[in-house]
Formats: C-alpha cells, structure tokens, sequence
C-alpha cells in the first residue's frame, strides 16, 4: 500500500513542511498524492489547517481532514475538552486506504509526537502505522536535544515492530552550531536509522515556485530527491 506515514519527535520540528516537501517531490515525478491529516489542533472553523500548507507549498494535491478542534492541544484532551468526537486509529487507516485506491502516494501527516494520543482509550499514530502496515518517517530537529527524542521515537518504533523508514531533520539552521553538525552523524548511529533528509530552516516562508523546485534538493532518493547524506555531513564536519 502506498502510505507513508510522518511523526515528528515532538511539536515545532519541521514536520508539516517536511510533509509538503515528500509531496512536492512525488508531484514533480508524476506521481498522485494526498495528504491526510487525522487530527488538526488549534485552528479555528474557517482557518487554514496544516493539510492545506502542505497543499500550498507542494502543489496539486488532495487533502483530508478527519476531525478539527479549536484548543492547542493534544488531539485526545482538545476533543475532550470542545466535546467533540475524537478521531480512532481504525478511522484513520480506513481512510488512508481509501485514498490509497486513488493516489500513487498517500501521506499521513501526525500530531506531535508517535505516541501523542488521539482518543481516550489510548490510541496513536502508531496504532494507525501497524493497522495500515506502513513505513514510518521520522522528523527531528537539528540540534542539542535531538539525539534522546529520536532515540526514544526509533526504539518505541522497533518495538511495536513497525517499519521505521529514516530521519529527516525539519529545520535544518543556516548557521549549524556543533551539536547540530556532530547531530549529522550521531543520529544515524543512536535510531540504527538511515538520514534521509535537511530540510532548510525557513523553507516553509518560500514562496510555492522556489519550495517546489528545492524540495528534491533537500530529500534523499528514497523519498523522491537527490540529496546526499554522506556530502552533506562532509560538508558540515565538525
């Protein structure tokens, strides 16, 4: 099944515009694509949500929203609070396999963290990744921090057997301080993960032509780019 889905070690990492870059660069390649966002936080009625950034900056995409609640929080407690219903793993994964019958690629894009629950029974996105059997990309920030967060996500994903596809940092800063360049080579070494990407800070503010043309300079091959892990280390070496 042509899922892949996207979780981030935590909030603020990069993980929407990481999103859109993996759309972006399935579209350049002729590729169908849609975004499913389970569970969107913090957005009022009429506002833009996280699936429809994605849909600006990468391009012509479908997009889906299961469910949306005002507060900025985690799904499970934002529904609890605005006494809505909250979103089931089961619901997620019917409606990834349905737009799978359509689309080439199907991304779905978490809230926060793998294991940030979506109801009060205690489902995650990783509930929604093993009942779709689909690969899990991980994004991560660049710098000190970084190495315990993804750890711990890597592990949590072996443990429940789940199909842990790499990293891609979400912000990678234009000024790399030393964590974050010795980060390059400590990641890979701590997940057992492959680093399948840089995202640029602030490529998220580009404008849709100049993100769409950079998104496959920024992603490994396995997602569609030409990006090279081993000369981006070099080049940053501490």
């Amino acid at each position: 099944m042509p899922v892949l889905v996207i979780t981030g070690t935590g909030t603020e990492v990069g993980k929407t515009v990481t999103t859109a870059a993996v759309a972006a660069a399935a579209v350049a390649s002729g590729r169908s694509v849609a975004v499913l966002k389970p569970a969107q936080t913090g957005v009022g009625p009429d506002e833009r949500g996280d699936a429809d950034e994605v849909a600006r900056l990468a391009g012509t995409v479908t997009t889906l929203e299961l469910a949306r609640y005002p507060e900025p929080l985690a799904p499970a407690t934002a529904a609890r609070r605005a006494a809505l219903a909250p979103v089931r793993p089961q619901e997620v994964a019917e409606a990834a396999a349905e737009l799978a019958t359509e689309h080439d690629l199907v991304l779905v894009e978490g809230a926060g963290g793998l294991l940030v629950r979506f109801d009060d029974e205690g489902g995650t996105l990783a509930d929604a990744a093993r009942l779709l059997d689909a690969p899990v990309l991980v994004v991560a920030s660049a710098g000190l921090g970084t190495l315990n967060t993804t750890e711990l996500t890597a592990r949590e994903l072996r443990r429940r057997r789940l199909d842990f596809a790499g990293i891609v940092i979400g912000s990678w800063p234009s000024d790399a301080d030393l964590a974050s360049r010795c980060n390059l080579a400590d990641l890979p070494t701590v997940t057992d993960g492959r680093l399948l990407g840089a995202v640029p800070a602030g490529a998220g503010a580009c404008t849709p032509a100049d993100f769409r043309a950079g998104a496959q300079r920024w992603l490994a091959p396995g997602l569609g780019g030409t990006w090279d892990a081993s000369a981006f280390a070099s080049a940053y070496a501490p």
